[in-house]
C-alpha cells in the first residue's frame, strides 16, 4: 500500500515573517480610528466587541483559507470563488464589496494623514497640498517592482510596532481609571465597522496560503498567532485611548475626536503635552498609514489589472494605477473630513459582506454536521447584524450621537 506524499511544511522563518506580515496589515487606520468609534461606549464594551469581531474575522479567516487550500492556486481570488460557490450575482457582490474596501480604506487614509501632519505639528498647509504630495509619494513608490515594496513595507512594519511599544507606555502613565468605568451599551453599535477592519487582512489570505505549502494545519496556526498578537495591540491601544481621553466635547475628548472625523493619536498627543510623544505618535501614524496605504493599493492595482484584462484584453499598468488611486483621491479632496466616517463605510459594508456574509454562505454549504452548520448560521446572521446596523447608521434609520441613539419610528 502506498502512503500518500506529505504536506510540504514552511521553514519557522517564513512561518513568522507571515504572522508578522499578518500583525502589519492589522496596525492601520483602523487601530488608529479604534478607540474613538468605540470608546463612546466604554471599555468593557469595547474588550467585548474586540473579542466577538475577532473571533468572527478568525473563523471567515479559516473559512477562506481552506477554500484557497482546497485549490492550490497562485491565481487564486475572491470573485471567481464567489462565481463557483454563488453564481455571476456572487462575483459581482465582491467585486462591487472589494471596491468599496480598498476604495473606502484608501481615502481613509488619505483624509487621516492630512489631518494628523497638520494638526499635530501644526505646520497650516493647505489639506489639498499635503494630500496630493502624500498621493504623489505613494503614487511614485507603486511604480516600483511589488518584491522591492514588500520589502520596504516589511521593513517599516518592524519600526512601527516598535512605535507601537514605546507611545502605549508613555500612554499608559496617564491612564485614569475612573475613564475606564464608564459604560453606555447603546452606543456599542458605533464601533462595530471599526473592530471589523481592524482585523481585517483577508486580501493576503491567498498569499499566505501559497506561502505556507498549503498546509492547512500550519495556516490556522500562523493566523492564529498574527490574529492574537493584533488583539493584544488592539486591547492595549483601547486601554490607553479609552483611559487616557476624558468622555466629553473639550479639545481633547472622545466625543469632539468622534464630531471632529479625528484619529486617536491627534488628542493623545495634545493631552500628553510631550515633544517625545508628539513625534513618535506622528511618526506611528505615518508609518502606519503609509503600509497601509502600499499594500491596499497594490491589492487595488492588480485588482484593476484583472478588470481591465477581462474588458480589454490586455492590461495597461498606468489605468490600472489611474483606475485605483484617483477615485479615493477625489473624494478626499472633495471630502476631507471623513477619516472616520470612510473607515466605517469600508468596514461595514465592504469587509462584512466580502469576508464576512459571503464566507459564511460558503460554510453553510460545505457543512458536514449539525455544529458546523449551526455555526455558519450563527456566523451568517452576526454578520448580516452588522451589515444592517451599519446600514442603518449611512441610511438614516439609525440615529447615533455621543449622547443619545434610537431607531427612528
Amino acid at each position: 500500500m502506498t502512503s500518500s506524499p506529505a504536506t510540504p511544511q514552511a521553514s519557522l522563518v517564513n512561518i513568522l515573517s507571515i504572522g508578522f506580515l499578518i500583525v502589519g496589515n492589522l496596525i492601520g487606520a483602523g487601530i488608529l480610528a479604534l478607540p474613538i468609534n468605540t470608546g463612546l461606549s466604554g471599555f468593557i464594551p469595547s474588550m467585548f466587541g474586540l473579542f466577538l469581531t475577532s473571533a468572527a474575522m478568525f473563523y471567515s479567516a479559516i473559512i477562506l483559507s481552506r477554500e484557497a487550500v482546497g485549490r492550490q492556486r497562485s491565481t487564486f481570488n475572491f470573485p471567481s470563488l464567489y462565481l463557483e460557490h454563488l453564481g455571476v450575482g456572487g462575483k459581482w457582490v465582491a467585486v462591487v464589496a472589494n471596491l468599496i474596501i480598498l476604495y473606502g480604506l484608501l481615502t481613509a487614509y488619505l483624509t487621516g494623514i492630512t489631518a494628523i501632519i497638520n494638526k499635530l505639528f501644526d505646520l497650516n498647509i493647505p489639506t489639498v497640498w499635503l494630500m496630493l504630495g502624500f498621493f504623489l509619494m505613494t503614487s511614485l513608490i507603486s511604480l516600483a517592482s511589488v518584491d522591492k515594496i514588500m520589502k520596504y513595507i516589511a521593513v517599516i512594519v518592524v519600526v512601527k510596532c516598535g512605535m507601537f511599544v514605546v507611545i502605549a507606555w508613555m500612554g499608559g502613565m496617564h491612564v485614569k481609571a475612573a475613564n475606564l468605568s464608564h459604560s453606555d451599551w447603546a452606543l456599542f453599535v458605533c464601533g462595530i465597522p471599526i473592530l471589523v477592519t481592524a482585523f481585517h487582512f483577508h486580501n493576503i489570505i491567498p498569499a499566505i496560503c501559497e506561502s505556507l505549502r498549503w498546509n492547512q494545519k500550519t495556516i490556522n496556526k500562523t493566523m492564529l498567532v498574527g490574529m492574537s498578537l493584533g488583539f493584544a495591540m488592539n486591547a492595549t491601544w483601547l486601554l490607553v485611548g479609552i483611559g487616557v481621553l476624558p468622555l466629553d466635547n473639550s479639545p481633547v475628548g472622545l466625543i469632539n475626536a468622534f464630531e471632529q472625523n479625528l484619529p486617536a493619536t491627534i488628542p493623545l498627543a495634545q493631552i500628553m503635552n510631550s515633544e517625545t510623544f508628539l513625534i513618535l505618535a506622528g511618526a506611528f501614524s505615518l508609518a502606519a498609514i503609509t503600509t497601509a496605504y502600499l499594500a491596499n493599493g497594490l491589492g487595488l492595482i492588480g485588482f484593476m489589472d484583472d478588470l481591465t484584462n477581462q474588458f480589454t484584453g490586455r492590461t495597461n499598468p498606468i489605468l490600472s494605477r489611474a483606475l485605483a488611486f484617483l477615485p479615493p483621491l477625489l473624494i478626499a479632496l472633495v471630502y476631507p473630513d471623513i477619516f472616520l466616517e470612510a473607515i466605517n463605510f469600508a468596514g461595514g459594508f465592504g469587509i462584512v459582506t466580502l469576508f464576512g456574509i459571503l464566507p459564511s454562505i460558503i460554510a453553510i454549504r460545505r457543512a458536514r454536521t449539525p455544529v458546523e452548520k449551526g455555526l455558519g448560521v450563527a456566523m451568517l446572521v452576526l454578520f448580516a447584524l452588522f451589515f444592517l446596523a451599519e446600514a442603518g447608521q449611512e441610511f438614516g434609520m439609525l440615529k447615533i450621537t455621543p449622547e443619545t441613539e434610537h431607531w427612528q419610528q
